[in-house]
């Protein structure tokens, strides 16, 4: 691994102006600022790994197991309390839901039958609670963009019987790319001014916030991290106690790549350690050849179980050094650079770190609003107990891609532009532009494309079937 530490003069110079600015910034903690310092001066000194190409391998079953090789379960539910004992439950819970038109956390849109992502998350472990007699916990990383929300929406939770407890990420200043000062010292002192630095930053978070050395008292020793918009992320007994059984400190959860995914992370195989490969950290003649479902066939899906006392012992180490993701932005025409981590990257710093090959039901994000007319269609159903499930009426194991225009990019159009959700168990693709409104029953099948003329409202009357068809006015239906 090519790696330079030293600074040059210049950079030198920079960095300890950078100090003496970010002293000043009262707005933060101490663990805070050294952390930002910290992270600032690996960018400086370009430490950024080179990836030797001819070096990559694909990793072995041992390295990435496949989901049926995992070591099987007891039915024993005494044993399986005893897994659920030392399980934590931690959503990262730090994006809001700006692109989909909302405001407030991401967690709190309603994804089905008025239930948000988090209504189905805290229902999913009460439930386990309940079955098994267990106290799983429930973290949420929080951002400061997300966090005095969350802390009003979990009051509602208060009768429930699952211990539940936020934490926030850490916040850094946004740093001016001219001169390289933080950009809360220019007078911008609003939230503009400040970023949460990627999820890679849940370690240190976890550990600052005395929530590590609180559940490492009661007797817990693994998390399960994952996006709280994931819907497939649910706990799972099987990896759990595979990773106790094989002492494995740190597991990504990955599945196979489809075209839809070409721009996922993968794991490979490099220097005898196993580690996530980033498109950004691709060379450009190289980057077909990753976008290729070939190669590398499967992707990191984020769902992440780690070890508590490895975390502990790393971060004590300041041994966690993941990958710096260089995000550049513009705030009010300021060109700014905020610089970030991701967690998946930090799987080569673990002890016995492993892949699981986990089914694509574990994968189920919801990033748009054609991810939510999936999510409520009669594609899925939604369980008592909070789990969505897809309908085994669908032969197809690949879900239909769906392209809505901008018309219905915000959730409140979205919704008032289906009258209800249409049938989409034997579509296959759906395109849809301009003015189009949907009555009720619709159903649709094949492939299916609706595009309105320019200026004019085209509606899709109740009850109407269309199947393989292009429709541009109501003469097509």
């Amino acid at each position: 691994m090519a790696t330079a530490t030293t600074l040059s003069p210049a950079d030198t110079e920079k960095l300890s102006n950078l100090k003496s600015a970010v002293a000043s910034l009262n707005q933060i903690s101490e663990n805070e600022k050294s952390g930002f310092i910290n992270l600032v001066g690996r960018y400086l000194s370009g430490e950024a790994q080179h990836i030797d190409w001819s070096k990559i391998q694909t990793p072995t079953d041992e390295v990435v197991v496949p989901y049926d090789k995992l070591a099987p379960l007891s039915e024993d539910p005494a044993e399986t309390k005893k897994l659920l004992d030392k399980l934590v439950v931690l959503k990262l819970n730090g994006g809001l839901g700006t692109t989909m038109g909302c405001t407030g956390p991401k967690s709190v849109i309603e994804v089905r039958n008025g239930l948000t992502f988090l209504d189905l998350i805290v229902k999913q472990i009460e439930a386990l609670n309940a079955k098994f007699g267990c106290s799983v916990p429930l973290l949420l990383m929080n951002s400061f963009n997300t966090h005095d929300d969350t802390l009003k929406i979990v009051e509602k939770y208060a009768n429930s019987n699952i211990d539940i407890h936020t934490f926030n990420q850490s916040q850094y200043p946004r740093l001016v790319t001219e001169d390289f000062a933080p950009l809360p010292c220019k007078g911008n002192s609003g939230k503009d001014g400040w970023y949460p630095p990627g999820h890679g930053d849940v370690f240190p978070s976890l550990m600052n916030s005395g929530k590590l050395d609180a559940l490492l008292a009661k007797g817990k020793e693994y998390v399960f991290v994952a996006n709280s918009d994931n819907l497939g992320a649910i706990v799972d007994l099987k990896i759990l106690n595979h990773l106790i059984q094989n002492k494995n400190e740190y597991c990504m959860e990955v599945t196979p790549k489809t075209l839809a995914d070409v721009k996922g992370g993968t794991l490979i195989s490099y220097e005898g350690k196993v580690q996530l490969l980033e498109i950004a950290q691709v060379p450009d003649e190289h980057v077909n050849e990753f976008k290729s479902i070939e190669k590398f066939k499967i992707f990191n899906t984020n769902n992440l179980w780690v070890n508590l006392s490895a975390i502990k012992r790393l971060v004590e180490a300041d041994a966690l050094k993941m990958e710096i993701i260089p995000n550049p932005k513009e705030v009010d025409g300021v060109k700014v650079l905020q610089l970030e981590t991701a967690a998946g990257a930090a799987i080569k710093f673990f002890d016995r770190a492993i892949g699981a090959n986990v089914p694509r039901s574990r994968f189920l994000p919801v990033k748009a609003t054609s991810d939510l007319l999936l999510v409520q269609s009669d594609l899925y159903t939604l369980t008592d107990e909070g789990y969505v499930i897809r309908n085994p009426a669908r032969s197809n194991p690949s879900n239909p891609s769906i392209e809505l225009g901008p018309e219905f990019k915000k959730v409140a159009n979205f919704l008032g532009r289906f009258k209800s959700i249409p049938s989409i168990i034997d579509l296959d693709s759906l395109k849809v532009t301009g003015d189009v409104w949907f009555g009720s029953g619709v159903t649709l099948k094949g492939k299916v494309t609706v595009a309105a003329k320019s200026g004019v409202k085209l509606e899709i009357p109740d009850g109407a079937v269309i199947a393989n068809k292009d429709i541009n006015g109501p003469e097509d239906i």
